[in-house]
């Protein structure tokens, strides 16, 4: 019974430290660039666009698909970036109890 409740206290703190994690990846952030630097493209640990910068020479209304394929590469690569970033934050609280590229929700 003993080891038991040890180990619920455990898990406990696991969520706590897991809920604070999760709190403190809103705050950081990553960039990531398209068309060699021309998007960028900066998400935060939750997984929202926070800023999106186009270089005006890219803007032609002739090129409006490229530009719309450029942004949503930028995009995309800061989401992945971002969702690397929320599975090491989380990998230093379980160290190891779940394992990489488990899908957990808000990570």
């Amino acid at each position: 019974m003993k080891n038991l409740q040890g180990m619920l206290q455990q898990v406990q703190k696991m969520q706590a430290e897991m809920q604070r994690v999760q709190a403190e990846l809103v705050n950081k952030t990553v960039s990531e660039e398209a068309g060699g630097g021309m998007i960028k493209a900066t998400v935060n640990g939750a997984r929202e666009l926070i800023s999106l910068e186009i270089d005006p020479q890219v803007i032609n209304k002739e090129e409006k698909e490229i530009l719309e394929d450029l942004v949503v590469a930028a995009v995309n690569k800061a989401l992945n970036s971002a969702a690397k970033m929320a599975e090491e934050e989380l990998a230093k609280v379980t160290k190891g109890m779940i394992p990489p590229g488990l899908n957990i929700p808000g990570f």
